[in-house]
C-alpha cells in the first residue's frame, strides 16, 4: 500500500445544544470492519508511541481528547498529521510505518483496528520493515 491511501476521514457529527455526537460504522464510514478498540492515555510529556508498521492491519486513529501528531511513512516519504478533533480520524492502511508524538496534557488517543492483537503482524524494526518492502 502507498502513503496516499492514508487519509483523514471526517466522521458524522450531529449537532445538539446539549453536546455533539459522532459515530462510526464498520465498512461504512471506514474501509474495514472493527475487530478491536484500544486507547492511549496518560502519555507523559515528550513521550512517543507507535514506532512500528503492520503487515495486514487497518487502523483509524482518533484524538478523543486533547491533541497529538501522527507521522506516517512508506519508506519513500513521510507525512505528519495533527489530530485534535474527535470527529476526524486518520485512516492508516497496512505496511505504513507510524509514530505518535507531541501529546498534549490529558490527551486520549483511540484506535479502531481491523484485527485482534497479533504480534506476528508487527514490524517493530525499521530496517526489517524497509527490507520487507524491498527498499533495503
Amino acid at each position: 500500500m502507498i502513503l496516499e491511501y492514508c487519509r483523514i476521514i471526517e466522521l458524522p457529527k450531529i449537532h445538539d445544544q446539549r453536546g455533539n455526537l459522532s459515530f462510526i460504522e464498520s465498512n461504512c464510514h471506514i474501509p474495514f470492519a472493527i475487530e478491536r478498540v484500544y486507547y492511549l492515555y496518560d502519555v507523559p510529556g515528550g513521550a512517543e508511541r507507535g514506532g512500528h508498521a503492520h503487515k495486514e492491519l487497518h487502523q483509524l486513529i482518533i484524538a478523543m481528547s486533547g491533541s497529538f501528531d501522527v507521522v506516517i511513512g512508506d519508506g519513500h516519504q513521510k507525512k505528519r498529521f495533527h489530530l485534535n478533533r474527535s470527529y476526524y480520524g486518520l485512516y492508516i492502511c497496512p505496511m505504513i510505518w507510524r509514530e505518535l508524538d507531541n501529546f498534549s496534557s490529558g490527551s486520549v488517543c483511540m484506535v479502531l483496528a481491523s484485527n485482534r492483537y497479533d504480534e506476528s503482524d508487527y514490524f517493530r524494526d525499521y530496517p526489517e520493515y524497509l527490507a520487507a518492502k524491498g527498499l533495503q
